[in-house]
């Protein structure tokens, strides 16, 4: 895939924030997204107190769910812990992945938010905007913002809103199982992120591209598999 270079990363937290106000404005989340045949997930993992970090994407076909591709990197990132600031720690070997993937998708899928960020610029609109893409935030915990307990039943959803601002949906996946919390990253908008998310649940509570994304960063990162 083209990556799109917006910026260097050697930023402190408080230049990284500011950068955060300023790409925001370029974000787009009104966007519909009608139709999509092939569908990344990313996710990234490392152990506890290590700087170092394993990223994976793995491409999906949304009809069927075969897995077209899987591309993963290594890399250690010196930015620290900052809650709101965590593209910055992932993003830069998340980038590194996706630079390897040849299959290109037509939307890609963060376990990570988007809009539903407090500078509304959460991973998945930071990767928008290197990738070009179509992104959605997918998160299992929320951020920011407040909402009222979707429904029991598998596609229940409720508005998550930031002051008088819908920024995503809170969406059941699985019966009675905790919601997700969905968000537009770029170019995409809030219905079509939701849509996809539930297009591609396969009876588990994680989408099934960032749960595969999931199990093959834990696989690189406990050196089952190689990138």
């Amino acid at each position: 895939m083209r990556i799109h270079r917006l910026h260097a990363w050697n930023l402190t937290p408080k230049e990284a924030v500011a950068l955060q106000r300023k790409l925001a404005g370029r974000v787009v989340t009104d966007k519909p997204l009608t139709k999509c045949t092939r569908i990344a997930g990313a996710d990234v993992s490392y152990n506890r107190f290590s700087s170092t970090f394993y990223a994976g994407v793995v491409v999906m076909r949304v009809a069927d769910g075969e897995i077209l591709e899987r591309q993963g990197a290594i890399a250690d990132s010196p930015f620290p812990y900052v809650p709101g600031l965590l593209s910055f720690r992932e993003a830069p070997v998340l980038l590194e992945a996706f630079s390897k993937i040849e299959s290109r998708p037509n939307a890609v899928m963060c376990d990570g938010h988007g809009l539903a960020h407090p500078r509304k610029f959460g991973v998945a609109c930071h990767l928008g905007l290197w990738l070009d893409v179509p992104t959605i935030g997918c998160a299992k915990s929320r951020l920011t913002g407040e909402f009222v307990e979707p429904a029991e039943q598998a596609g229940a959803a409720s508005a998550l809103r930031l002051g008088t601002e819908i920024v995503g949906e809170v969406v059941r996946t699985k019966a009675r199982t905790r919601p997700l919390f969905i968000s537009p990253g770029h170019k995409i908008d809030i219905e079509s992120s939701k849509r996809w998310v539930l297009e591609c649940c396969r009876g588990y509570r994680m989408p099934e591209p960032t749960r595969q994304a999931h199990l093959f960063v834990n696989q690189l990162r406990r050196g089952e598999v190689a990138v």
